[in-house]
């Protein structure tokens, strides 16, 4: 078992809220590191099932700035600023390397995480996201959004009276049909702000269209992609955020990605979809055995 906390760390604009994961009986500077970066309008509470399977290590995952108990943070979003936060959390917490895995949008960030500031990475897991999306040119930010993200984007705006209202909203999403869990609940009610009957969603559309915006056509991604500084790991699912077909990264988009990009290790999980990759037993033994496996390798290269 690994105890959890939170810690405060500051940033620029205040402070980030940062859950932590520590192995039992073992003292933390002595634990290898694995630093768990979440999604666009996620939480460090997209996490729980993959650290569970990580016992050995300290696992460390934020609230970006923006989203769950980091929404209050002021100041510009964008891939450079969520690095900046992030190297200040290894710093504050004496971290000198980890692995780094990150989901959706959270693998764009851990790119510009390993370029801007290589020499705290060691590997690079990115889980659904990283690569270049299939967008058309010139379309509109609006736009890009809906056509990315769809009622993910959409919620933003609503309002709940409830937190069992939120949860209906979600019962019908079709992502969670055959993967509603105790932990997920969590996870979902996590993410409301304010008081009934005006709960909302704590990611504020603002913050979304700024990181939407840079993650798509900003330099910053663009730069760490053609550089590839770290051994990386990419995990792709076998459907998209609404539990279809095609994928976010398509069958047969795939062969053309991977060979623009030689240096990575790819492997498909089967049966489970953009959310139920990190959000369902089945997903979070996927990437927990592949996390596992690099930090073994991290580890065994130090030790030489």
């Amino acid at each position: 078992m690994s105890r959890y906390r939170t810690a405060e760390v500051a940033v620029a604009g205040g402070d980030l809220h940062v859950a932590i994961w520590e192995p039992e009986g073992t003292p933390a500077d002595a634990a290898p590191v694995v630093l768990l970066i979440h999604g666009v309008t996620a939480s460090h509470l997209s996490w729980p099932l993959v650290a569970a399977r990580l016992p050995f290590a300290r696992v460390i995952a934020p609230d970006l700035r923006g989203r769950g108990r980091s929404n209050a943070l002021i100041g510009p979003a964008g891939l450079d600023a969520h690095a900046r936060d992030l190297l200040a959390v290894l710093d504050a917490l004496g971290v000198d390397r980890a692995v780094v895995v990150g989901h959706s949008m959270g693998a764009f960030v851990a790119l510009v995480l390993g370029e801007r500031y290589p020499e705290r990475i060691s590997r690079l897991v990115l889980v659904d996201g990283g690569l270049p999306l299939d967008v058309p040119d010139e379309l509109p930010t609006d736009e890009v959004i809906r056509l990315v993200l769809g009622p993910t984007a959409e919620r933003l705006a609503m309002r709940f009276a409830t937190v069992e209202a939120y949860l209906d909203f979600w019962r019908a999403h079709p992502a969670f049909s055959r993967d509603w869990t105790p932990q997920l609940e969590a996870y979902l009610a996590y993410d409301l702000v304010g008081e009934e009957p005006e709960l909302r969603p704590a990611t504020s559309y603002a913050t979304l269209e700024e990181d939407s915006i840079d993650q798509n056509t900003g330099a910053a991604i663009g730069q760490a992609l053609a550089r590839m500084r770290h051994p990386t790991v990419l995990l792709t699912a076998e459907r998209g955020l609404l539990d279809q077909l095609p994928a976010l990264y398509a069958a047969e988009r795939l062969p053309e990605l991977l060979r623009a990009y030689p240096a990575l290790v790819h492997a498909a999980v089967p049966d489970v979809n953009h959310y139920t990759i990190v959000l369902s037993e089945r997903g979070a033994d996927a990437v927990a055995d592949v996390v596992r496996d690099q930090v073994q390798v991290a580890s065994s290269a130090v030790s030489r």
